[in-house]
């Protein structure tokens, strides 16, 4: 498996280059933990996720991927780079809280990357400009 990080993807300055370094290209309703998803659930409960969580939204700015101008306005999801096992809950793997393996994403943009499909991820910001919504200004 090719291990993802933050230090390499921080490397990418695009929202594109991001993502195509993230795309799973996975299968939609795949199980990821069936049964056991309640191993999960729980972990994101938890005291060190929340505050791994808070961390990588600070380092992030609350946008995208990172990309700066991607500002997410709704509900910030923590995307882990690798994808979790049952496994790594086990065996307490750096994966799960090491903020190097995590970024932060919209809910469209996580499952954009899961299933590989570009046409869930919201369009690029509109760059503004001095009386640009004001056509009697220009």
């Amino acid at each position: 498996m090719n291990i993802k990080t933050y230090s390499e993807l921080s490397e990418l300055k695009t929202f594109d280059e991001r993502f195509q370094y993230l795309c799973l290209n996975g299968k939609v309703g795949k199980d990821t933990f069936g049964f056991d998803r309640y191993i999960n659930q729980r972990f994101y409960k938890s005291r060190e996720w929340k505050s791994v969580r808070d961390k990588v939204i600070v380092r992030d700015n609350g946008c995208d991927l990172g990309v700066d101008g991607y500002d997410i306005y709704g509900k910030i999801l923590i995307h882990h780079m690798n994808p979790i096992m049952l496994e790594d809950f086990r065996v307490s793997s750096d994966f799960l809280l090491n903020p190097e393996y995590l970024i932060c994403v919209t809910h469209r943009t996580h499952n954009a990357i899961h299933y590989g499909d570009e046409k869930l991820l919201d369009s690029a910001p509109v760059e503004r400009h001095r009386n640009d919504t004001c056509p009697w200004k220009r």
